[in-house]
């Protein structure tokens, strides 16, 4: 029999994207807010972390947050800017230091990180939803 008039075997289906849902009861308990950047500097031995200290509008001042954005910024294009944060994640130990947050970013299609930048007015310790 020719092969070429031979019925192809079934390709298996690929499984769809499966997706992991979340209930609105638990996006309630994520607490994004709008921070400011104080300072940021490369943390020394790490190619990927800067420390940055971030204004989240707390009484207790700055929290320190360490983030894998050494090759997309610098550390002198972040301070003054407003990022969006998780404030409410557990602290982290990294590399000898505590990470008290987390940076929203996105990434890009080129392989680019885009920090989320809530705009100016925005004021530091206000609720992102």
């Amino acid at each position: 029999m020719d092969t070429a008039t031979q019925p192809q075997a079934a390709q298996p289906e690929k499984p769809e994207e499966q997706q992991s849902f979340i209930t609105f009861d638990d996006f309630v308990k994520v607490e994004m807010k709008a921070a400011q950047i104080v300072e940021a500097e490369d943390l020394e031995g790490s190619e990927k972390l800067l420390k940055l200290k971030v204004d989240v509008g707390e009484e207790s001042g700055p929290r320190q947050i360490l983030a894998g954005i050494k090759k997309h910024y610098s550390p002198e294009e972040l301070v003054g800017r407003k990022i969006v944060v998780v404030a409410n994640l557990k602290p982290r130990k990294m590399m000898g230091h505590e990470s008290n947050g987390m940076l929203l970013a996105a990434n890009d299609p080129s392989g680019g990180l885009n920090l989320l930048f809530p705009g100016d007015a925005v004021t530091p310790g206000t609720r992102i939803s």
